[in-house]
């Protein structure tokens, strides 16, 4: 299959949570793209620096049984094969070889970071960024990048809230997919 245009949301999925999945659920229906593939970071270093986070493997497994039953979302490990910490430029370079255009899906949050990331300016000049709202995050989109809103209402969700915060099964089956659950108590223990 030929994909001409392809979204990219990748993350750290520490754990996977239903605020991802609507925002997948939402980035499928703009009718936007033949494919979305959910890419986990082998090494999400913004975040492995400051905090301690599951294996890579691990989070791949939470990913799949999370994602990849949702219409037009492939879950990929691509980042986790490659070695060193991930960049979103070096995806995209990567995906550049299969389709004709990347957007990359971000959270409202992360928006006024993108100039900060590696290799920014060259990603700002291969990319479009779709962004996913966040609660009581204005949508701002860094000068010079070409960015769009992702419509959906948003989700009050973190995984950083999840990991910090212990609850029970059945508590955690308000903010996970159910598929989820087993593996990420099993990794508590």
């Amino acid at each position: 299959m030929l994909l001409r245009r392809l979204g990219l949301f990748g993350g750290t999925f520490d754990p996977p949570h239903n605020g991802h999945v609507a925002a997948l659920r939402a980035a499928a229906a703009t009718g936007r793209f033949d494919l979305i593939e959910v890419t986990v970071a082998g090494d999400p270093y913004r975040k492995s620096a400051v905090s301690q986070v599951h294996s890579a493997p691990l989070r791949l497994a939470m990913a799949t049984v999370a994602f990849d039953d949702l219409e037009l979302v492939r879950v990929s490990d691509r980042e986790i094969n490659r070695p060193g910490p991930s960049y979103t430029i070096d995806t995209v370079m990567e995906l550049l070889e299969e389709t004709d255009q990347v957007d990359v899906l971000i959270g409202a949050d992360l928006a006024p970071q993108l100039p900060t990331w590696h290799r920014a300016a060259e990603l700002r000049e291969l990319v479009a960024v779709g962004i996913i709202p966040r609660p009581g995050t204005p949508l701002v989109a860094p000068d010079g990048w070409n960015c769009y809103e992702i419509a959906m209402a948003p989700v009050d969700l973190s995984s950083t809230f999840l990991r910090e915060t212990p609850l029970d099964t059945e508590s955690l089956k308000l903010y996970m997919p159910g598929e989820v659950i087993a593996l990420y108590q099993g990794a508590a223990e």
